[in-house]
């Protein structure tokens, strides 16, 4: 939506989703990237079950929902995020394959760039009709998210290349301030005002959408995992597949919906999951790992 008009909360958006992609990109080293070419398997795998296969299952359970139109894109723009430093957090706790994690969240981070954009709008022509007041444009969208999430990424990549020591020194200071921007931001959209950029999301809301965000997150763990072991990678390895497809990047979600699409309807979705969607994770890990006879946060057998 061209001349668009920001306000302070479309701001913090996108300065809260630049920091975490600088905290990513601290995290990412040229080794981890050399992973995708020792076992591309995986990475084709988590790839495939993450960009295609979550839109996939996602457009099909909401469209058989009575959901707004407008909510049912909001899910179709979460589904289209890649994971970030929730899905990377939970599989380092639980010993997860860390190199696999970083690389499709380093990659998939490109992808976006040109999937978003084409997802959403596809969502928009199915769900809300060609006449709908909302579009995404392409070269403006492009623009926005590589300034907010790619740049800093490569900024945290190039820093660890070049300054290894002085990123393990701040890694720890960035991460402290990303869970508090990021628990800022969130508790700043879901109770400020509509008129300040609040998403205006009420209880009856909250109860008409966390039965379906529910359903899609336990679908992402079942469908990355069911992937993973058909691919015969290993528990460990298809285990971090289910986490990846399942824990989205919920924070780019807000800058898509809030800040380019400008509609608070689509944003509640992305509130929603972000409420539960860390502590399913670490059901999921709980499970798995009693299933594997391994220990809690010891390495998978």
């Amino acid at each position: 939506m061209s001349g668009m008009s920001l306000t302070y909360i479309d701001i913090l958006v996108s300065a809260v989703l630049a920091t975490i992609m600088f905290g990513v990109g601290l995290s990412i080293s040229f080794e981890d990237l050399r992973q995708i070419y020792r076992s591309p398997k995986s990475f084709l795998l988590g790839l495939f079950a993450q960009m295609i296969l979550l839109p996939l299952i996602v457009f099909t359970i909401v469209s058989f929902t009575d959901l707004p139109p407008a909510v049912k894109v909001g899910f179709i723009i979460l589904s289209a995020c890649p994971g970030g430093t929730t899905s990377g957090f939970v599989t380092v706790l639980f010993r997860g394959n860390v190199a696999l994690s970083v690389s499709l969240v380093s990659v998939n981070s490109i992808l976006t760039l040109a999937t978003i954009p084409l997802l959403v709008n596809l969502a928009l022509s199915v769900f809300t009709g060609r006449h709908s007041p909302f579009e995404l444009p392409l070269a403006e969208t492009f623009l926005q998210i590589f300034f907010v999430t790619l740049l800093p990424a490569i900024c945290g990549v190039l820093l660890r290349y070049f300054r290894k020591k002085t990123a393990d020194k701040i890694q720890r200071p960035v991460r402290t301030v990303m869970i508090i921007l990021f628990a800022g931001v969130y508790a700043i959209i879901a109770f400020a005002d509509e008129s300040k950029g609040g998403s205006g999301i009420t209880s009856a809301d909250l109860w008409s959408i966390l039965p379906y965000a529910v359903i899609i997150n336990f679908a992402g763990f079942i469908a990355g995992m069911v992937m993973g072991l058909l691919g015969k990678t290993g528990i460990r390895t298809s285990w971090t597949i289910g986490v990846e497809v399942a824990l989205q990047n919920t924070t780019l979600a807000l800058l898509v919906a809030g800040t380019l699409i400008q509609s608070n309807e689509m944003v509640k979705p992305a509130l929603v999951y972000a409420l539960f969607s860390f502590w399913t994770a670490l059901v999921y890990g709980i499970v798995v790992k009693k299933y594997n006879r391994s220990k809690l946060f010891g390495e998978f057998r």
